[in-house]
């Protein structure tokens, strides 16, 4: 058994019921996957070759869009540095639709108890602006949301802690709450979360989600 920090008790370390639950969205609520929609023109084998290809660099040129790079400026940029890359690049935009690969089941029920429940719901999610449209037109459990912090349309993104301040200020309108628990696939955003105080949930399944939030205090069902 690990041991405690100097005067640190047991209870210490139980986590205090919250007023907010804030949600990612990418692979905790919706499952996504770039490759899908660059194969649409490429194929498979292309699409994955380009998005593991290190030279390009998918993930870091994603994320300068989810913080707030227009996806015109963005394909320019890639184009310009990477014209081989010409159809890929264009690719993703055009069948973007088909990398929200659906909803993750299990996530989408606790999403739901907890709406029933009347708990707050917030998302807070790394998104390009020019693409959120996609997702809100699809999934109508979005809905469930008293707001949704899209990156993109703030020109900031996780980890940066200013979306966390973004955060702290929008829950605090909308709902006049503090508390929040927060979830997130990435271990970066986590730990960028819990270091601005948020109570932060490491997301790996909706099992092990729905027994943390439960663990909380959260309103949900047992499952067998």
């Amino acid at each position: 058994m690990d041991q405690l920090g100097p005067g640190v008790t047991a209870d210490d370390l139980v986590p205090r019921p919250a007023d907010v639950v804030v949600f990612d969205l990418g692979n905790v609520l919706i499952q996504w996957d770039p490759v899908p929609a660059i194969a649409a023109v490429v194929g498979r084998q292309r699409a994955a070759a380009f998005v593991a290809d290190p030279d390009f660099d998918f993930a870091a040129w994603n994320h300068a869009n989810d913080a707030g790079r227009t996806l015109d400026e963005a394909e320019q940029t890639a184009l310009a540095s990477h014209p081989h890359y010409a159809e890929e690049v264009l690719a993703y935009r055009q069948h973007f639709g088909a990398s929200l690969v659906g909803e993750i089941e299990g996530t989408v029920a606790i999403l739901q108890e907890l709406a029933a429940a009347q708990v707050p719901l917030f998302a807070l999610t790394n998104w390009s602006a020019d693409l959120f449209p996609v997702a809100v037109e699809r999934f109508e459990f979005l809905e469930l949301f008293e707001d949704i912090i899209v990156s993109g349309e703030e020109g900031v993104a996780k980890p940066d802690p200013e979306i966390f301040e973004v955060l702290e200020e929008r829950v605090r309108h909308r709902a006049g709450l503090d508390d929040c628990i927060f979830i997130d696939d990435s271990p970066a955003n986590v730990l960028a979360a819990a270091q601005t105080g948020l109570d932060a949930i490491h997301f790996t399944g909706p099992d092990h989600l729905r027994e943390d939030l439960i663990a909380r205090g959260m309103p949900l069902r047992h499952l067998p």
